[in-house]
């Protein structure tokens, strides 16, 4: 122990601190003040180990951005107001195809709207090829959103064609007992030649035989404008179908693209490309030689 003097005699015995499991002992002090005495006897202060708890509150997760919300609400209400065909274009790619496609490939996860014979990309292209064709038809005046819209649409569709997949299987049941019978008969054998033209050449040859039969052809006003529309959507066709090799889909964008550019309905274009198909189908056959 040791000992502090300060100038009034003042005398101060060391304290001794001993922290042991969470208790303090102050063992007791003696001030001595020349003229007077305080004598603080030998008390002890002793602190229990209280503990201080603290609750970890739980907080909300932070909400995952939505990838269909506001930004796409209103993309697909400028999508339907613009009479414009290169700005729809431009407005699906950049704000809907990707919101979509999230959307489709979760419809058919979670309701498990998997169809025979298909894998899960050629549900997924065949789906949305459907729904583009629709996507005209939603009316934002009646305050109704573009999610629900289209999710119902994908639904609807999806369990539409299992079921017609089903009937169609339970027919194909049925004739394969009957052509088991007459698929070895050589009256009813053909045989089909092996041969491939390349799209590139197609198209340029479509390009070239379209403009000489608008020139030559006597076409009523909805048959010249489905010939240029054609066309135009020939003409850029890499820039309209990039990265999509699949038939169904691009058959449902052309006429999507027909509808836009000309304003005609689909019944209206379906009259009016009768004679675009003779001459398409001619040109194939000519090809094909």
């Amino acid at each position: 122990m040791s000992q502090t003097k300060s100038n009034d005699d003042k005398i101060i015995n060391t304290t001794t601190e001993t922290i042991s499991g969470g208790t303090d002992t102050i063992s007791g002090g003696t001030d001595t003040i020349s003229g007077g005495t305080d004598n603080i006897s030998g008390g002890t202060d002793t602190i229990s180990g209280d503990t201080e708890s603290l609750v970890k509150k739980k907080g909300r997760k932070p909400n995952k951005k939505n990838y269909f919300d506001v930004r796409e609400e209103k993309a697909v209400v400028r999508f339907l107001e613009s009479q414009c065909y290169d700005e729809k274009n431009k407005i699906y790619n950049e704000f809907l195809r990707e919101p979509l496609d999230k959307m489709i490939s979760s419809i058919i996860r979670r309701y498990r709207l998997y169809r025979r014979g298909m894998d899960f990309t050629e549900i997924h292209v065949d789906t949305h090829s459907f729904l583009i064709t629709k996507v005209d038809k939603f009316k934002p005046a009646k305050g109704k959103k573009a999610y629900s819209y289209f999710g119902t649409i994908c639904k609807n569709y999806l369990m539409g064609q299992i079921i017609k997949d089903q009937k169609e299987l339970n027919r194909k049941i049925s004739y394969e007992d009957i052509s088991t019978s007459l698929e070895n008969r050589n009256e009813y054998a053909y045989h089909i030649e092996d041969f491939s033209i390349k799209s590139e050449d197609v198209i340029k040859n479509f390009l070239k035989e379209l403009e000489l039969f608008m020139e030559r052809e006597n076409l009523n006003v909805n048959e010249i404008k489905l010939g240029h529309a054609l066309h135009d959507i020939f003409d850029n066709y890499d820039n309209i179908f990039v990265g999509n090799d699949n038939n169904k889909f691009n058959k449902n964008v052309i006429l999507l693209s027909l509808r836009e550019m000309t304003n005609l309905t689909t019944k209206e274009i379906r009259g009016a490309i009768k004679k675009y198909k003779v001459m398409y189908y001619n040109l194939i056959q000519e090809m094909v030689k």
